[in-house]
Formats: C-alpha cells, structure tokens, sequence
C-alpha cells in the first residue's frame, strides 16, 4: 500500500478491526518511511452492477453519485458524515440485494435514497425529492410535504 503523503510503498498494518456493520475492514497504517498514520477499509469485491437510466441507456454503478446526491441534500442538516456513509451503506445492501440480472433503475436506486433519506431527515428528504422528481412548481412541492406529514 502506498503512503498517500510521501507515495513510498513501505506501509505497515497497526491495527486492523471490523467496521460497526461488519461489512469491511478498518486498517490503521503507519508509512515506515514518513512515519505518518493513514486509515483504509477492505470490502468485498462485489459483481458489477448496470444502472438503466430514464432514457434507457445504461452505465455502471458509482457509489460516489448516491453520496454526493445525499451530501448535497443533508447540506447544513445535522448528519455527520460517518452517518451518510453508514446510509449509503445500507442503500447499496438493498440495491445489491434487490436487483435480480445485475442491472437496476435509476428511478428504484431514487425511491430506495429517499425512503431512507426520510428515515434521517425530512428536510433532506425533501431536497433530495424536489430534484429527484423535478417538482414543476408549488403545488407539486407541497403536495409531497402533505404526504410527509401523514
């Protein structure tokens, strides 16, 4: 593993433990050039997964684009980072779990986001479903806050 300050190759293990949800591997190293600490986690390799648009094409997943969709929604929101990850976590559990031949749809990966976005916060869960499902204008805005309110 290469240190990510010094980019030498000479990196030891000094502590390794399972994450909270026991789905990847927490490794502290310390670089035996530099004698700086860095943090990496090891996950399962998992199959590639294709992703079908609205317009029917279809790409690869990136777990990058849910994050930063959920970032930009949890924006001055009191969620800490380590709970965005924990959430899109559990998004990708359901994803992977969910799809049957390897591919899936934008719009379940949206639904799946925000059901669980509503769980954390509802105001995020509003950011996120105003652009998700291109509220038009007012009224299509607050027809969704009735339904949260319910």
């Amino acid at each position: 593993m290469k240190c990510p300050y010094c980019n030498k190759e000479n990196t030891r293990v000094i502590d390794s433990r399972p994450s909270e949800e026991n789905n990847s591997i927490r490794r502290r190293r310390q670089c035996d050039v530099c004698g700086k600490r860095f943090t990496t986690y090891e996950k399962i390799e998992t199959l590639p997964l294709i992703v079908i648009k609205k317009d029917n094409s279809r790409e690869a997943y990136e777990r990058e684009k849910i994050e930063s969709a959920i970032v930009r929604a949890c924006h001055k929101r009191s969620i800490s980072y380590e709970q965005i990850q924990k959430m899109v976590d559990e998004i990708e559990n359901v994803i992977f779990n969910v799809e049957v031949n390897r591919e899936v749809s934008s719009r379940e990966i949206g639904e799946i986001v925000m059901n669980k976005l509503k769980d954390y916060d509802s105001v995020a869960y509003v950011r996120f479903a105003s652009v998700y499902r291109e509220f038009k204008d007012v009224n299509t805005f607050m027809d969704e806050l009735k339904k949260l309110l319910e």
